[in-house]
C-alpha cells in the first residue's frame, strides 16, 4: 500500500497543477480572480466549498490520527492540503502513516 499510496500523492500533486499552471500562465498570480472564476458558476461553487471543507476535515484528521500515531513531520501532509490539495495530502499522509506501522 505503500507505493500505491505515494504514487497517489505524486498524481494528487502534479495532474491539478497542469490546468492550475496554465492559468497562471494565462492571467498570473491573481488571487482575487482565481477566487472569482472558482466561484463564478454554481457547479464551481459546489466544487470549490466541497473541497474546503473536505480540506479542513482532513487536516483535523492528520493531526489527531498523526499524534495518536506518532507520525513524524506531520506538517507535511498538512502545508501538502494547503498549497497543493486533498489530492495530494490525503494521500502523503496515508502513506507516512503506513511507513510508521509496524
Amino acid at each position: 500500500m505503500k507505493k500505491f499510496y505515494l504514487l497517489c500523492a505524486v498524481a494528487g500533486a502534479v495532474i491539478p497543477f497542469v490546468p492550475f499552471v496554465s492559468w497562471v500562465g494565462d492571467h498570473g498570480f491573481d488571487p482575487r480572480l482565481f477566487i472569482s472564476e472558482l466561484f463564478a458558476t454554481r457547479i464551481g461553487a459546489f466544487f470549490g466549498l466541497d473541497v474546503l471543507i473536505a480540506a479542513v476535515a482532513l487536516i483535523v484528521f492528520i493531526i489527531r490520527e498523526g499524534k495518536r500515531l506518532q507520525v513524524p513531520r506531520l506538517w507535511v501532509p498538512v502545508a501538502a492540503t494547503c498549497l497543493v490539495g486533498v489530492s495530494c495530502g490525503l494521500p502523503l499522509f496515508l502513506f507516512m502513516r503506513e511507513r510508521r506501522a509496524p
